[in-house]
């Protein structure tokens, strides 16, 4: 998948269920180190016990620089409902959600374009019910599993402020963040 299919994905990913989706430019994702002291600081419970996340997705350093090697691609939110900002398990229900929709959307960009994109998605992958990081095995799915921005260091409030995207979207709601990365067109 290249830059010159951005829009074919953007209005993929709209159609089947991002609540917007913008086309950026590599210099429009911003990345911050200090993303990974989060993770380490374990505040999801998924450090160390999860294949995508830290410790074990690899060194952030070298993880950015790889994200930075594509020449753009498409960053995208969902907006979800909540009680209130005190609505912790709607805020668990809605990540879950984000997780599925995140799956459901590689899958289609795995069909309708060749492989060759960097999906980030919302926290430590959530593809299988228990990671088999937790008994000290292989990644079950290593081809499917998604990691996290924060995980690739991916400064989330500051990648949606560049790409005209407003980070909170009003009371009651949670707002969760992915992207696709792309290749530059003239690696084809």
């Amino acid at each position: 998948m290249t830059m010159k299919n951005a829009e074919t994905l953007r209005k993929m990913l709209l159609e089947n269920g991002a609540s917007r989706a913008e086309i950026i430019v590599a210099d429009q994702v911003a990345y911050d180190v200090s993303f990974r002291d989060m993770c380490a600081q374990n505040s999801c419970g998924r450090y160390g016990k999860c294949h995508m996340c830290p410790p074990d997705v690899g060194d952030i350093h070298a993880l950015i620089a790889r994200a930075k090697a594509y020449a753009g691609g498409v960053f995208y939110q969902k907006i979800y409902t909540i009680e209130d900002s005190f609505d912790f398990e709607g805020m668990m229900d809605a990540r879950r959600a984000q997780s599925a929709l995140a799956f459901s959307l590689d899958e289609k960009a795995r069909e309708m374009l060749n492989p060759g994109f960097l999906h980030l998605s919302v926290g430590g992958c959530g593809l299988c019910k228990t990671c088999t990081r937790e008994e000290n095995l292989p990644c079950r799915y290593p081809d499917k599993a998604l990691a996290s921005l924060e995980a690739y260091g991916v400064d989330v409030y500051n990648t949606a402020k560049n790409a005209g995207m407003k980070y909170v979207n009003g009371e009651n709601t949670i707002t969760y963040f992915g992207i696709f990365l792309l290749k530059g067109d003239q690696n084809g």
